[in-house]
């Protein structure tokens, strides 16, 4: 499993031969202005809530390359309407994709499209493929509904929002890793814009403080599992 980094909350996952995009937001982030976002492979589109900053290059993506939007029913039947491919879900449900086998869980944040309109409950996708597990949590809050995920699944790699503000923070996000018996941690949604800037080498020494592994990625960076 090969995860790359591509700015903000934007992930790309391959596995099993498949491609996937998580919460494609690549040409709005001046950060990420390096990312050819036409030379990103995408067979699914996972969404984890509607917020501006998690959607804005789905449609692009999934125009050019006919993936299959997998969200909650609200997300997912937003795109469906206007003719894109979709795999609609729910909190606590679970489906067997090509790839593996996706679970979409809680998260305690908003949910809204840009207009408005009503983006469902927001949430975050537990991925078991290629015999690893990961934990992508979206935009949330420290939540104990994180303990449940250890007790169906074993983390190797556990990838929580810290920029604070608008998500739980660094010590927030060491106690989620304390909840989902993970002590790899991947970071994201932090130093995109001021409200979520962080201390990059104070994050890692808190979490090395607290015997777990933080990585900070640069924008297109990948790690293996």
């Amino acid at each position: 499993m090969k995860i790359t980094f591509y700015g903000h909350a934007c992930l790309g996952i391959e596995v099993c031969g498949k491609n996937i995009i998580v919460d494609p937001f690549i040409t709005g982030n001046p950060k990420a202005s390096h990312i050819d976002i036409n030379a990103i492979k995408a067979d699914y589109i996972l969404i984890t809530h509607a917020h501006f900053d998690h959607v804005k290059d789905v449609e692009e993506i999934a125009t050019r390359t006919n993936a299959v939007i997998v969200s909650n029913y609200e997300i997912a039947s937003h795109y469906g309407n206007k003719g894109f491919k979709y795999h609609p879900m729910n909190q606590g449900g679970s489906w067997k994709f090509s790839f593996g086998n996706v679970k979409y869980v809680n998260a305690i944040h908003t949910s809204s499209f840009v207009d408005g309109n009503y983006g469902g409950n927001p949430g975050g996708f537990v991925i078991e493929g290629e015999h690893k597990n990961i934990y992508i949590a979206g935009d949330t809050a420290l939540t104990m509904d994180m303990k449940l995920i250890p007790m169906r699944t074993k983390l190797d790699l556990a990838v929580l929002p810290i920029g604070s503000n608008f998500t739980m923070d660094v010590e927030d996000a060491i106690i989620a890793s304390d909840f989902l018996d993970c002590d790899k941690i991947l970071g994201y949604h932090y130093d995109t814009f001021g409200f979520i800037e962080i201390n990059h080498d104070e994050a890692k020494k808190k979490f090395f403080d607290a015997g777990k592994d933080l990585m900070l990625l640069e924008i297109g960076e990948s790690i293996e599992l």
